[in-house]
């Protein structure tokens, strides 16, 4: 038997998830370096992965197939195919990232608090959601998938609510109220989303004797598997629903802004870099894969409802008064981008939504994680509190300048590849709706811009008169994502060759073509 690499890249950080947390309580420095050195490891997985995979092969590769519910049909199948391995490669690449940004995190709170914070469980539960959204990306079959989809709310809600962000203007017991709520409306919103799902997979199951996404979707491409178009309609909205709350797509979104303005940085990045990705992936693999006629039939309104995320998110953005859901208003408008892109039903539309994924998870989590080490020094969200930063930490300054024009899609960086092929995408089928979109990007410039004018430059404020520059830890946290952040805006071919193929196979699954241009080219 060969060796089941998929099954190793997702059970490492689970396993890295129980060691850590059985280090003795005593030992919390061990701990960190323990789930340092496991998300480590799943990188190196990961990109054995990556390196394996064959973008012109088979579809689903490297695949694993065990029988696990016998009764119910139910098995142990994964397989990669090019938007899976290249989200794999994220996840695996920012966790590491996002340990390290977090490394004082949960410690003990030195404001006089009592509350015990166990630094142990803090990481492990990082590594647990690592675990469980990697497998999410590998598994072909639906009820498999849903476990993990599910499951993965668990640790989030710990996260969320146990170990959040302690700067609060009114102090502890506030703060703590505060991250109790944004806690709970996140698990309620994605258990409601999840609870449709489950009936949907249900009636799948009824309709299809299978759970297996190769089987169904076969059948379908056969014309041995025919569903009834309101039987097929009625499935789609069950899926899409709850992977919409989970991306988040307006108006289903309202549980992002709490949770990321209540969690610490690098939990803020876990949510909306990485776990939101689950959701526009899933709409890639099964709306569209298991549903194709009702995808088709649901476009209209799903790309009215990617518009309204994409201007509402950047105009939301523009008013905030606090960092945090600054970027998570922006994150709202970059998923309603993601979204356009995959219903535009157009290669370019596709390939950029793919690629924005992958884009948007480095671009966030850059800003945030620098949002988070300005934050973690001044002791304040807000954005009045600051003033005059650049003149007193000129390498923080910068790099919150880089993410923030990464966020706005500058030319040579690497969201504005994707986010160009997702407007060309569109416009090619839909150009009301692209020509529209693209006042997001003047919003986005007006809201980053604004943000950095208002905490980098002007008067020094006393409050940040001393504030220290980035440190060591912190520069190996940004420089990296800096540089991949410049290196995929000038060279986005390594992405776009692993997630080209998958996506033409995807297009060939709801039976469209490109359309064909309206002008002949100059011979």
């Amino acid at each position: 038997m060969s060796f089941p690499l998929l099954t190793a890249t997702a059970a490492l950080p689970a396993v890295g998830a129980i060691a850590t947390a059985a280090v003795p309580a005593a030992k919390r420095t061990a701990a960190k370096w323990l789930a340092l050195l496991f998300s480590l490891a799943t990188l190196v997985l990961a990109i054995t992965v990556l390196v394996r995979f064959d973008p012109d092969g088979d579809r689903y590769q490297l695949t694993e197939s065990h029988a696990w519910i016998a009764d119910f049909g139910v098995r142990y199948e994964l397989g990669v195919d090019g938007i899976g391995v290249a989200l794999i490669a994220l996840t695996a690449l920012l966790i590491p990232f996002i340990i390290l940004a977090g490394w004082h995190d949960a410690d003990p709170l030195e404001t006089g608090s009592k509350r015990w914070r166990p630094t142990q469980g803090f990481f492990a539960l990082i590594l647990a959601v690592e675990a469980m959204v990697i497998i999410s990306f590998e598994a072909t079959d639906v009820f498999l998938f849903y476990i993990f989809f599910e499951a993965m709310l668990i640790p989030m809600y710990f996260l969320i609510g146990g170990f959040g962000d302690h700067a609060h203007e009114h102090g502890e017991k506030a703060a703590a109220t505060q991250r109790s709520y944004a806690a709970v409306k996140f698990l309620l919103y994605n258990l409601v989303g999840g609870l449709i799902m489950l009936a949907a997979v249900i009636g799948l199951y009824v309709v299809a004797g299978s759970f297996s996404l190769t089987e169904i979707a076969a059948a379908r491409a056969s014309g041995s598997l025919d569903m009834a178009t309101s039987t097929e309609r009625w499935l789609f909205l069950g899926f899409f629903f709850a992977f919409a709350v989970k991306a988040p797509l307006w108006p289903l979104h309202t549980w992002l802004p709490n949770a990321m303005q209540e969690s610490t940085a690098p939990v803020a990045v876990l949510i909306t870099a990485v776990v939101d990705k689950v959701g526009t992936f899933a709409m890639l693999r099964f709306c569209l894969q298991l549903f194709p006629e009702a995808s088709k039939w649901a476009t209209p309104a799903i790309l009215v409802l990617a518009l309204i995320s994409i201007i509402y998110g950047a105009l939301l953005a523009v008013g905030q008064r606090d960092i945090k859901r600054l970027v998570a208003y922006a994150s709202i408008s970059h998923f309603g981008f993601i979204i356009m892109g995959i219903f535009a039903m157009t290669s370019q539309g596709q390939s950029g939504a793919t690629l924005y994924m992958v884009n948007h998870g480095i671009s966030t989590a850059a800003l945030m994680l620098v949002a988070g080490f300005l934050i973690s020094r001044r002791g304040s969200r807000l954005i009045a509190d600051y003033g005059g930063v650049q003149k007193v930490a000129p390498v923080l300054a910068g790099t919150f300048l880089i993410g923030g024009l990464a966020t706005l899609s500058l030319p040579g960086l690497a969201p504005f590849v994707s986010e160009f092929l997702v407007l060309v995408g569109t416009f090619t089928r839909y150009p009301v709706i692209g020509i529209i979109a693209t006042f997001g990007i003047v919003l986005a410039a007006l809201y980053t811009l604004v943000l950095y004018q208002r905490t980098m430059t002007g008067p020094v404020k006393p409050a940040v008169a001393k504030m220290p520059d980035l440190r060591v830890r912190e520069l190996v946290v940004v420089a990296p994502l800096v540089v991949l952040l410049i290196f995929l805006g000038v060279y986005p071919k390594p992405v776009t060759q692993i997630i080209d193929p998958a996506v033409q196979q995807t297009m060939s699954d709801v039976h469209k073509k490109d359309p064909q241009p309206e002008v002949e080219a100059a011979k």
